[in-house]
């Protein structure tokens, strides 16, 4: 829907046809368009949304637009919405929302859906409990198949996912089944002879981030989650594990370009606070550039016998901080996917440092003749290529060994990445070079 034509039809009050639009448009575009509006046009279009679609929309908005609605919702409004929302999405907006905010939406709900968002609330913000909803279907094992079919129709409109209905005795978990065998099964078929008794669980303090690696290994659509006494208290679905993995990559690759993460987008945080997320790290890795300047300082007296040497140092940096950075990202990957673990660091280095020597080998040969055709001195084609097969090699090894003893000290991998590895290898390339050069030119 183009953004002009709708802003167009609201400031008409063609109420009509905005209905009608909205009605056949998908909850998330519908959030995506509103996004583009003002505040009053905000307002009155949220009010033209159909009012099965409307929850589903405001989960979908981003925190200022959802901060806004509920400071000008009537408390019927707010009622109907909180009603609407599942229990997960309702955490997730608090957790976003003013403390005035808060406590206007605690005292609008009922007593018992206060303490459940209460009880999600005191959860640790990165384990499964914050991220779970406690809306599923819940069977027993005496149940025929017609009986859950006549239950899922009684409440499952309440609860935030129908595929996957878990079977609880005396609220211990004893097995699942998926609404596809319920649909195919005959109807007197007992629950219990046909649910699946191996289930793959999470605790309430499961990290989430190891809960959403169980959606990608598994391909599961929800996970249940049980607490400290083996009860099951809640469900983690796929939509919220997507969730967490595009927040974990966006705050990896963040850390990896030394940026502090950020929750909010790109325009809502403003100018001060990127240049405060910025500044940190670059002042870090400025002041930790002058142990280079120092080294190069050190060798002024081969600069004033062969000032050629000079010109080389560029490249020796940039190809040693590109060769740390190839292998840290793709090691910050293995991690990240449970391919590679703090065990494999000596198979993971024999590995870096065999492709380190072929890489390094055509890298010096190439230049190597690119520098005797330029200058024709073989001793500087010599040294520039020595000095680039042992800058390679050990890049590539911090590369592969920072992330992997970051992950070892339960520190973030993404912290060792480009930046950092870069400052480090272009210390070490300068040692490097200078000491190549002043053997080989006995300076």
């Amino acid at each position: 829907m183009d953004t002009t034509i709708f802003m167009e039809l609201l400031s008409k009050r063609e109420f009509k046809a905005i209905r009608s639009i909205l009605d056949v448009m998908n909850a998330v575009d519908i959030a995506l368009l509103l996004s583009e509006l003002e505040d009053k046009e905000l307002a009155l279009a949220f009010r033209l949304i159909p009012k099965d679609k409307a929850a589903d929309v405001f989960s979908n908005m981003n925190n200022s637009m959802q901060t806004y609605l509920v400071n000008i919702f009537t408390e019927k409004e707010l009622k109907e919405l909180l009603d609407d929302l599942y229990m997960d999405d309702t955490v997730d907006m608090l957790e976003e929302l003013p403390a005035n905010l808060v406590t206007r939406i605690l005292d609008t709900v009922d007593s018992t859906k206060r303490n459940s968002i209460n009880q999600l609330l005191n959860y640790p913000d990165d384990s499964a409990g914050s991220i779970m909803t406690t809306e599923y279907v819940n069977l027993k094992k005496s149940m025929t198949v017609k009986d859950a079919m006549l239950h899922i129709k009684a409440v499952g409109i309440h609860k935030e996912t129908i595929y996957t209905c878990y079977v609880l005795e005396h609220r211990h978990l004893i097995g699942i089944v998926s609404a596809k065998d319920l649909m195919t099964i005959d109807d007197d078929t007992i629950i219990e002879d046909i649910m699946e008794t191996e289930i793959i669980s999470v605790s309430t303090h499961t990290d989430k981030e190891e809960v959403a690696k169980l959606f990608s290994k598994y391909g599961l659509l929800a996970v249940p989650v049980v607490d400290t006494g083996d009860l099951m208290v809640g469900i983690v679905t796929v939509d919220d594990a997507m969730d967490v993995m595009v927040d974990e990559a966006t705050e990896d690759i963040t850390i990896m370009a030394a940026v502090n993460p950020s929750e909010k987008s790109y325009f809502e945080t403003s100018v001060f606070s990127h240049a405060k997320n910025r500044f940190l790290w670059l002042l870090i890795l400025m002041l930790s550039a002058t142990i280079t300047g120092s080294i190069i300082a050190k060798y002024e007296n081969a600069f004033a016998a062969i000032p050629l040497l000079v010109s080389f140092i560029p490249m020796l940096m940039d190809t040693g901080g590109n060769c740390g950075s190839q292998s840290s990202t793709l090691i910050i990957r293995g991690l990240a996917l449970e391919e590679i673990k703090f065990s494999d660091i000596f198979r993971v280095m024999f590995k870096e440092f065999r492709i380190a020597l072929l890489v390094s080998a055509g890298l010096a040969v190439a230049n190597g003749i690119r520098i005797f055709l330029m200058y024709h001195d073989t001793k500087l084609s010599i040294v520039i290529g020595l000095s680039l097969i042992a800058t390679v090699v050990i890049a590539k090894l911090i590369g592969c060994i920072l992330p992997l003893f970051a992950k070892k000290l339960r520190l973030d991998p993404a912290i060792m990445a480009a930046p950092l590895i870069t400052t480090l290898v272009d210390t070490c390339s300068i040692i490097i070079y200078f000491s190549i050069a002043t053997k080989i030119f006995s300076l």
